[in-house]
């Protein structure tokens, strides 16, 4: 059996904290070049190599604060509320003040690292402070004590086992990426330079309707058999599974709907880029009241869908035009115009469409069951309870 020892991070690695330029000052910012990573850039990253964030910093940004460059292969870990979200710099980047990152010495395999501190999330956020929002502070972070393989050759074994699945989840994400921008080049080609006249989506649809939400504070509505959508699930194009479950008495004791299988989901509001982000439902669910449920015949949901989800910018111009708090409702989805489609070139659209639908689906549960497969080896491979020798992928 390999040896493993008991050590502080800051034996494995070097913490480094980051910093925020001035967000009042434009020139720290408008037409920025350096890639600069926030925690909200790894809340919706599913991967584990980042480059860059959803903004840059200038030159001039750069040098207004403390923030310092991480080098190629430095393990990204947020530190501030919420703690935990993980990834590994795939090239050289700076960060903001949200992270105490780790720059793993030459003893430390990155990939091994980026799996301990997922495998130590719960522990590191256990030890954060704060009465406002809970950090974890860098001299906390330097003296956390971890077990590693003292032998970095095992340490590549660890990552190379958790790291396959991982490959394999990346591989079935371009797929899926690959066979939604298909389907979109042939809505194109069938559509886009099409002159017809104009109907809306309430006239396609046989239903658009919005759900609610169970109280919150009373525990017997929550956690039951009963998928329960909020808007912030949007952002994934398909949807398997949700990320919360409701209980009968919950759907008996609020204003939450059910949507099924192959329903249009929407946005209707939500922070930040959530609202207009439009999904399509491969599972029945309850939805919230941010979401808006569009219902209609099988061989319409693929042109309504491929339409609408590529017609963001749209869908959140006539929000913020039409409403004081900028969020859509579902008159405005119904009264919302596209092109009329004969039923032959709607019904030659869905034929191409329920197919590739078909393959999304199998690549996104296959997807699940390595999530679970990786999670359930992650703990025994970094406690040492499962020898890598055993481990057959």
């Amino acid at each position: 059996m390999a040896e493993w020892i008991e050590c502080k991070i800051s034996d494995i690695g070097t913490v480094v904290g980051g910093a925020t330029p001035s967000t009042k000052k434009a020139e720290n910012y408008e037409n920025g070049t350096i890639a600069w990573i926030t925690p909200k850039d790894l809340s919706t990253f599913s991967g584990r190599y980042i480059k860059r964030g959803e903004r840059n910093i200038t030159e001039i940004g750069l040098k207004s604060c403390s923030t310092q460059l991480l080098p190629k292969d430095t393990v990204l870990f947020s530190s501030r509320a919420p703690i935990g979200y993980v990834a590994i710099a795939e090239n050289e980047v700076w960060t903001n003040q949200g992270f105490k990152s780790v720059v793993p010495n030459e003893n430390t395999d990155p990939l091994f690292l980026f799996y301990l501190l997922k495998y130590n999330k719960d522990a590191i956020e256990s030890m954060g402070s704060g009465t406002t929002f809970k950090e974890v502070s860098g001299n906390t972070m330097k003296n956390i004590v971890v077990r590693v393989p003292v032998d970095i050759k095992m340490q590549k074994q660890i990552a190379q086992i958790l790291g396959s699945i991982d490959d394999k989840i990346e591989e079935n994400e371009k797929i899926n990426n690959n066979l939604f921008e298909m389907v979109n080049a042939y809505y194109t080609s069938l559509f886009k330079d099409a002159e017809c006249e104009l109907t809306t989506i309430g006239n396609y649809a046989e239903r658009i309707y919005s759900g609610g939400t169970p109280t919150t504070s009373n525990a017997t509505y929550w956690d039951g058999k009963f998928g329960w959508f909020s808007s912030g699930e949007t952002r994934n194009r398909f949807v398997t599974s949700t990320e919360k479950t409701i209980t009968q008495a919950g759907v008996d004791n609020s204003a939450t709907k059910l949507a099924v299988k192959h329903d249009i989901v929407m946005a209707s509001a939500g922070q930040g880029l959530t609202r207009g982000q439009t999904s399509m439902l491969l599972t029945d669910t309850y939805v919230n009241q941010s979401v808006i449920v569009i219902h209609a015949k099988r061989n319409t949901l693929p042109y309504l869908f491929w339409n609408l989800a590529n017609r963001y910018e749209e869908l959140r111009a006539i929000s913020d035009s039409s409403s004081i708090r900028g969020s859509l409702t579902t008159k405005m989805i119904a009264a919302f115009e596209i092109p009329l489609v004969n039923e032959e070139t709607l019904q030659t659209f869905a034929n191409f469409s329920w197919p590739v639908i078909s393959q999304i689906e199998n690549n996104l549960l296959e997807n699940e069951r390595l999530t679970m497969l990786r999670d359930s080896l992650l703990p025994k491979l970094m406690s040492g309870e499962l020898d890598v020798s055993e481990v057959d992928i």
